[in-house]
Parts: structure tokens; C-alpha cells; sequence
């Protein structure tokens, strides 16, 4: 199962992590622009040529410190097919130096359109009888809020191609409690709702570490709101996105005592590490690693050796 991948390369690396790839291209370090604008112009082929060198550099200062990484593909899709184009290369490129690729798209719709979404990002696509992959991600991120009905082609690409799913079930944006905090008769809340479902639907897909292939986005607001929602989902993975340095107190409650239970994720302080330390931009890659590595350090001082 896919999952048993991610969680078996985080206990050889001894790091929950995923690097996110968000490359928009106001901080990639100049010099990467101009390189790209110099033989492309500053056209979305110089857009997306920038994005994919800056990405391989990344990459490879990462590959041996963080096990995943996660492209936003809202970052590529602006950039047009070009841009697209950067993102299949990217995860390629991530998936040649060994490590999991989550792409974050948060696809959502049902039925014929959803199994399109399934077989573009984690399965195979027939091209005239042949079947051919597309952008080959380990993972995709999904809005599981259409239903059952949204989830099942998922499933049914997981199951075949030994793919994972996160869906997204409790989100901290302002906003987010105008939805995910209504409530049903007796007093379940909608996002408590998923976080059963997610449960549900990771039946057919267990794993060896007592997590399924049916992983959820969990960006909580509280500590207690993370630790509840463990509780009731004990065997899925979660994914928590937007880590911030200090806040490893917060997430603890997503680990069980075996540093097991969730991936997190963290994108603008690799990205800008160069920046925050004051480095030349040349250097933007090795002070990504050097960031990584000291969040590496703080949550890990916090969960514990992670142990299978």
C-alpha cells in the first residue's frame, strides 16, 4: 500500500516532512528567472522553465533529509500547459531521487470526471488502447465533500496502481467554520462526519502500520481539536499542511507513541530560507536543506524516534 512507502521512507530518514512545492515565480531567486527569460523570454515557457530548475534544486538538496514532497498545482496550472508540463517533470524528477510525490490538487467532482482525476494523477489513461501514465504522482490530495460517489473512482485507482488519497477534512482558514463546523442531529460536526468516512473508506485499503491508503488533510485550530480528531480516526494518516516553526507542541496529538500517524508540511520557509538568513541567492537551495533539517530537528525532539 501506497502509504506503507511513505511511512517506511519517514522511519529510514527519521523525518515526518513533506516538502511543498509552491513555486510562484515572484521567489524564485532571480537568477533562476533570468536564466529562464534569457533563453525563453519572459513568456509561460520561461515561467515554467525557471519553475523546474528551481524545483530540481530543491529536490536534490532535499532528497536525502525529507521523504516527500508536494507540488500545489494550482502554482503550475497558473503557468498554463507549460506550467503543467513543469509539474509532470517535477514529480518525475522527485520520484527518480526516491522520494514521494503527494500532489496537491484537491480534486473534486463524481462519476466519469472523478475517474478522469484518478487516472491522470495516480493511474493510467487509454490513449487509442494503450494505456500510458500521466503525471504519476504516489498521492492526491481530494475534496471528499461530493460523497461516497466523488471517492470511489479513487479507490478503485489506488487499489490497482498502489496509490494513496488525503482528503481534506478540517481546514483552519477563517472561513472554514462557516461549513465545517455545522452540525447534525445529535451533534456530530460536518468535518467530524469525513473524518468517520475517511474511516470508512479505508477499509479496503489497510496497511501493514495500521494506516490506510484513505489519508485526511488536517489543519486544526487547536491542539484539542487535533487530538479528538485522532481519536476517532485511529487507523488514517494525516496530512497538516503549513507548518510554521514553534508549532511542533501543536501537532504532536497527530502522533501515536511510535512517532507514527501523520506527515507534515511545510513550503514558503524552504523556499525563502535564503532570504530569512541573509544568504546569497546561489545558496537558496542549501539553505532550504539547512531549514529542513533544523524542522526536522523540532518536531522530532517533540514525537520521538519514529519507530515501525
Amino acid at each position: 500500500m501506497a502509504f506503507d512507502r511513505l511511512i517506511e521512507k519517514a522511519a529510514k530518514l527519521q523525518n515526518p516532512m513533506v516538502a511543498g512545492l509552491d513555486p510562484k515565480l515572484d521567489i524564485i531567486p532571480e537568477k533562476i528567472r533570468e536564466r529562464a527569460f534569457e533563453q525563453y523570454g519572459k513568456t509561460l515557457e520561461g515561467a515554467a522553465a525557471a519553475i523546474l530548475e528551481c524545483n530540481k534544486e530543491l529536490i536534490d538538496a532535499l532528497c536525502d533529509v525529507v521523504p516527500a514532497v508536494k507540488p500545489q498545482c494550482a502554482y503550475y496550472e497558473l503557468y498554463g500547459w507549460q506550467g503543467m508540463k513543469a509539474l509532470r517533470d517535477t514529480i518525475a524528477y522527485a520520484d527518480e531521487k526516491g522520494m514521494f510525490v503527494i500532489a496537491d490538487g484537491i480534486r473534486s467532482y463524481f462519476g466519469n470526471a472523478m475517474q478522469a482525476y484518478a487516472e491522470a494523477y495516480l493511474g493510467e489513461t487509454d490513449v487509442g488502447g494503450g494505456r500510458t501514465p500521466v503525471f504519476g504522482a504516489d498521492a492526491l490530495t481530494v475534496n471528499g465533500y461530493f460523497g461516497s460517489d466523488g471517492v470511489k473512482p479513487l479507490l478503485r485507482a489506488c487499489r490497482e496502481f498502489d496509490k494513496g488519497i488525503f482528503v481534506l477534512v478540517k481546514t483552519s482558514n477563517p472561513s472554514s467554520n462557516e461549513l465545517q463546523n455545522q452540525a447534525f442531529e445529535g451533534g456530530e460536526l460536518l468535518y467530524e462526519a469525513m473524518g468517520r468516512f475517511c474511516e470508512q473508506w479505508g477499509e479496503d485499503l489497510p496497511g501493514r502500520y495500521g494506516y490506510s491508503g484513505v489519508g485526511a488533510v488536517i489543519q486544526p485550530t487547536w491542539p484539542n481539536q487535533l487530538r479528538d480528531l485522532r481519536r476517532m480516526m485511529p487507523h488514517t494518516l494525516f496530512l497538516i499542511p503549513e507548518y510554521e516553526s514553534g508549532s511542533a507542541d501543536d501537532i504532536t496529538p497527530a502522533f501515536n507513541a511510535n512517532g507514527l500517524g501523520a506527515m507534515v508540511s511545510t513550503s514558503r520557509p524552504l523556499f525563502c530560507a535564503w532570504k530569512k538568513m541573509g544568504a546569497p541567492q546561489e545558496d537558496f537551495a542549501k539553505c532550504a536543506r539547512e531549514s529542513a533539517i533544523r524542522t526536522r530537528d523540532e518536531i522530532m525532539a517533540h514525537i520521538g524516534a519514529i519507530r515501525l
